[in-house]
Parts: C-alpha cells; structure tokens; sequence
C-alpha cells in the first residue's frame, strides 16, 4: 500500500511542478524529466520537513492531531520545494530543450550510424590537419587574420577536398565559382578540383537499372553496352538502343553514391555549424547557409526527375542549340534515359574543331552565346554548368548541351535587372549599371549607393574596352568585390548567372580564342532587348499592369476629392499609429511585463528579507516568528516571480 502512496505522490508532484512550470513560468517542460525529478524531491522531502520542523522547534506527530505551527511550516517547505524544482526544470530546459536528445529506444537503434558519423568525422579533421587546415578551425582566430601565404593554404583545402571524396569535391567546385566569398587564390586552386573514379562494374550496375525501371533490362532495351562512356563520381553513362532502333544514353545513379553523399552532407552541414558558431571567419563568412545552400542544391543533384523538368525547360528555349529528348516513362529517381546526340564534347573534340572554317567557328561561337544569355534574359532557365564537359559539338558544326543536374533560375524581375545590367555595360551607363545591381541583390540598409555608383562607373571604365581572352573572369571578379566590399548579398541564383557566363567563356575560348565575351554580349544584348521590347510584350505587361491598378485608379479620385475639401476646410488631419506593427506591440509587451515582474520581485524579497531578520511579532514557537515566517513566504513569491523573469529573458531569446 505504501508503494501505491507514494506513487501517487509522485505522479501528483509531476503534475504539480509542470502546471506551474507551464502556466506560471511559461516553460514548456517534458513530462519524463519531470516525473524524473518529482521521484528525486519526494524521496528527499520528508527529511526535510523532518529538519526545518525540529530546527524550527515546530515538533509533534503527522496526523489529526497536528501542531498548526508545524501545519504552517509543512505547508511553506513543501511549496519552497515545488518552487526548487520548477527552477530545476527552467535550468534543465534551458540547458537541453526537450526534444533535443532521443529517446532511449532512438538512441540505441542510432549507435551504430552514430559511430560511422563519428569515425568519419575524425576522418575528415584529421584530413584537414594533415593538410595544415587544421589552425584554421580554433576559436581564437579572428575573423581578419591573414591567409598566410593564401596560395599555400589553398593548395592544402583543393588537397584536402579531394581526399575528402565525392561530396567534399563537388563542395570545393561549388567554391571555385563564388569570388565574392574568397581570394583569388582559392579560386585558382579550387578551379582544378576534379573527381577522379574508377567506373562501378557491371554487376553492380545492372541491379540498380532493373530496380528502377521494375522488370528485367531485356524488356526495355535491345541492346546496352557494359562498359561505360563515361563514368564520374555520382553516376556513369552507358550508351544502349532501344527496340525499335533508336540510340539512347542511359545515366544511372552509382549504387552508393545517395548513402555516401547523404552521410558526407550529414557531415558538411555540422561542420559548417561548428565553424560559425567557434569561428570569427565562420561567421563572416556566413558558412552555415552556404552549406544548407549546397547541400539542397545536391540533394537536387541527386534526383535525375529533377533534370528531366530541368531538361525540357531548358529545351523550350535552346532553337539553335541541341538538347537530349528524354524519356520520361524509362526516367526515375536514380535512372535517366535520353536520346543520344551525335557529337563530342568540346574538351576532346580539338580535331573536329580545327577542322572548321574560322568564320563557322566564331558564329558557333556567337550562337551559343546568345543562345545562353537568351536564357537568362528571357526564359529565365539557364544551364549553370557550361564547362567545355557539357557543351557537344558535331562534325558539321552543330552545338549540344548536356548534364543538366545544375540548373539556375531566375524570376521576371530577375531577368529584367539582368537585361538592363547587360545594357549599361553596352552603353558604360553607372547609373542604369547600379540601379540593375541593387535589383538583383540584397543591399544593407547603411548602403553608400553614390560611392557604389562612383566604383561601378570606374569598373565599366576600366573593361570599357574590351577584355580580351579570358578577361569575363576578371570583370566578374572585380564587380564581385565591388559588391561585397559595400555589403551587398549575392543570392544563390545571381551566383549561379554569373558562374555560368564565366564557365561558358572558357568552353568559347575554345572555339574562337580571341573571343572577348563582354564585346560578343554586348552585340547580343540589344538584339535580346529588342525582343523584350516588342509592341506585343510591351502591350501585355502593360495590361497586366494597369489590370493590377484598376481598384486603385477607380478609388483615386473620391480620395483626392476628400483631400482636397479637408484641404480647404482646415480640416485635414495625419494620424501616426505607433506600434502599428504585431512584432513592435509584441516587444512592448514583453517589456512591460518583464519591468513589472522585475519591481515585484524586488519589493517581494526586500519586504521578505526585512521581515525574516526582524526580531519583533508575535512568535508561532519558541523558535520561530510570525514575522519571520511570513517573510518566507513573500520571499517564496519573490523567488517564483524571478524564475519567471529569468524565463522570459533568457528562455524566449534561446528559443527565438
């Protein structure tokens, strides 16, 4: 029976402390911790009121008969113990939320993955410090130490990518396209990064094509070729023909490549978190979003259904340059089946090209790249990987596009600012150039826009001329700089346009080595603006526009009538509502209540602590004071009362 007692004491306790803890210190606590500590505090609470009873001289046996002194005091230990351990609990949730740790059952099924986590993570530092990366990573280095010297400590990250494996590579070539986070030298380095891997054998590969396609391969395909064309890091391509004789390019998924990637993803993205939260450079950096960033864009990567849509929006738009037709009803997450285009990439096909006449190879040239600022100026879907790689040219001279795992886009607005930055370089218009800047990216609100004006002009100035051969890199680099150094954020698809046009120049060079990318776009972009500017689409968004506007151009001239009869009465009035904002009012409030709270508490416990040492009142015992007694009680609302405030100041900024 006592087993039963003192469970139910137990559960009451619980209920108890996580009510108040709940309503009177808006905590929302765990119910396992709390019947945790409900056990530990009634196991300790009858010898306590046990001591403060005899300490107290309030004596005599538990029961009907009771001493109303010691009545009093029972009641005043076991509410100062309730209150201890709501403030147990705030500390606890404070320290570890509820939620944050698994349950036992989670716990234990997770050892084994939690291991391989761990043990790669210690890979992936000892990596970093065999590599001389490892100082980096300190807490105490500030956020302005010097890289020395950077083209030594970036040869040690292209290092220490590459032996990091597949996902770690993908991360350093994901680096060596954004200028506006780091050196020159890092980009010089990171540009190289390439994954080197051996092809899977067949036998691995064949069971992964029957799963996804759900029968045998015999029933899809007429014939397909074991060895791959091409084999990289996350998939390899194997050329095959189906039944009715057309050639197709089968791309399928490597059988580990999704565990691998997953788990390296797991460990980029708490490393990324580690670095900002211990690191000045970190946090400068912003290198947690950068991570998140990544990692969605290869979880995308990773799916081929997205490069399937990714294909046909690219396609829609591509007139003059070949595009592969897949086949949706052979496409799945991991498999991806297009027609075959004749051709070979422009990194090997250096005899096909010299073949050509000069002028053919120059208008190829021009084609391609209209073709792509066509993409970013209008259809707004642009091929974000144009590395000499995924351009195919045949032997007659026709263009081909492949790979179209990373794929950017940008919205109207987007296309727009776009189109008119291309236009101010055209026309050396600072102006027009800022206005299209501030547009596409995230300007802070201290921005100097006159100064930002000044260094544009300087740099439209300074390439006004023409770059030269693989003089793009440079102006992309330079305006980068210009941006960042006045604070302004690149958003990832600005990025990715940018990276486009840079990778394409290398793929053009190629073909027209005196190509001066900045002068080809400056004869394509009037062309891509005229179009923009056709009567017709003129005359759409401006009936969308005014469609827009209708409600309010029907109310305006009510309005200016009672403006202007207020005007002349003398009766026009402006009316400011403060706080007008729910997050304002809401920090109004959360002040008010934390100043009120804060002067309670304090006249509480100073009234509390005068009564507890004043030796006048009436006397309860021998022992024990009236007025002393009631001065623990107001000192049990003071201390009830500051747990409170200390909740709403430190709990709601954690949780925030």
């Amino acid at each position: 029976m006592s087993g039963f007692v003192v469970l139910i004491a137990t559960l009451l306790n619980a209920a108890v402390i996580g009510l108040i803890a709940r309503r009177l210190i808006a905590v929302p606590v765990g119910w396992p911790r709390t019947i945790a500590l409900a056990v530990v505090f009634n196991a300790l609470a009858t010898p306590v009121i046990a001591s403060v009873g005899q300490a107290v001289g309030a004596g005599g046996p538990l029961g009907a008969e009771m001493d109303p002194a010691l009545v009093a005091v029972v009641i005043l230990v076991i509410a100062w113990l309730i209150a201890a351990q709501v403030v147990v609990l705030v500390i606890l949730e404070a320290l570890v939320p509820t939620g944050s740790l698994p349950s036992p059952i989670v716990a234990i099924r997770g050892l084994p993955a939690r291991y391989r986590r761990t043990r790669r993570y210690a890979e992936i530092v000892a990596v970093a410090s065999r590599h001389g990366l490892g100082g980096y990573l300190r807490r105490d280095r500030p956020a302005g130490a010097q890289w020395e010297p950077p083209s030594r400590v970036a040869s040690g990250l292209r290092e220490a990518l590459t032996d990091g494996g597949v996902t770690f590579v993908k991360l350093g070539q994901v680096l060596s396209t954004r200028p506006d986070i780091l050196p020159p030298a890092f980009i010089t380095e990171l540009s190289r990064l390439h994954a080197s891997v051996p092809a899977a054998p067949w036998s691995q590969v064949r069971p992964v094509i029957e799963d996804e396609l759900e029968r045998p391969i015999e029933e899809v395909f007429a014939a397909i070729d074991e060895a791959p064309l091409a084999a990289a890091s996350v998939a390899q391509i194997h050329l095959a023909r189906l039944h009715d004789g057309r050639e197709v390019v089968v791309k399928v998924q490597r059988p580990s490549a999704r565990r691998e990637v997953t788990a390296d993803l797991d460990i980029v993205l708490r490393l990324a978190d580690r670095i900002e939260r211990t690191t000045a450079w970190g946090r400068s950096l912003g290198v947690r979003d950068l991570a998140r960033g990544f990692s969605a864009a290869l979880a995308e990567e990773l799916d081929y259904r997205v490069e399937l849509a990714n294909m046909r929006a690219v396609a829609a738009q591509s007139d003059e340059v070949a595009v592969p037709t897949p086949y949706p009803e052979y496409s799945t997450r991991r498999l991806l089946v297009m027609d075959r285009l004749a051709g070979a990439p422009l990194s090997s096909a250096g005899a096909t090209i010299r073949a050509l006449p000069e002028a053919r190879r120059r208008n190829i040239a021009q084609t391609l790249l209209t073709t792509i600022l066509g993409q970013l100026t209008s259809g707004g879907v642009f091929h974000a990987d144009l590395h000499a790689g995924n351009i195919l040219i045949t032997e007659s001279g026709d263009i081909g596009l492949l790979d179209f795992g990373s794929v950017g886009r940008l919205d109207r607005r987007g296309r727009e600012s776009f189109s008119r930055l291309l236009l101010a370089v055209e026309a050396q218009d600072a102006p027009l150039a800022t206005d299209a800047i501030l547009d596409l990216l995230i300007a802070p609100s201290d921005l100097d826009d006159r100064a930002l004006e000044r260094q544009v002009g300087d740099l439209l100035v300074r390439h006004g001329g023409g770059l030269g051969p693989g003089g793009t890199a440079q102006l992309v680099v330079d305006l980068m700089r210009t941006v960042v150094g006045h604070g302004l954020t690149v958003p990832p698809q600005i990025a990715a346009a940018f990276r486009a046009l840079g990778a394409l120049e290398g793929s053009l060079q190629l073909l027209d080595p005196g190509l001066d990318l900045v002068s080809s776009a400056r004869r394509a972009a009037p062309g891509l603006l005229r179009e923009q500017l056709t009567p017709e689409t003129v005359q759409q968004r401006a009936i969308g526009q005014l469609a827009a506007s209708l409600p309010m151009l029907e109310r305006l001239p009510r309005r200016i009538d009672r403006i202007s009869s207020a005007l002349e009465s003398g009766d026009l009035t402006v009316r400011v509502r403060a706080f007008a904002h729910p997050d304002d009012r809401s920090f109004l409030t959360r002040m008010t209540q934390q100043i009120v709270v804060a002067l309670l508490a304090g006249a509480l416990a100073i009234a509390g602590t005068v009564l507890v040492i004043s030796d006048t009142g009436l006397s309860i015992t021998d022992q024990l004071s009236l007025n002393t007694f009631l001065g623990f009680v107001l000192l049990l609302f003071a201390f009830v009362l500051g747990s409170r405030l200390l909740a709403l100041v430190f709990y709601r900024d954690t949780h925030s």
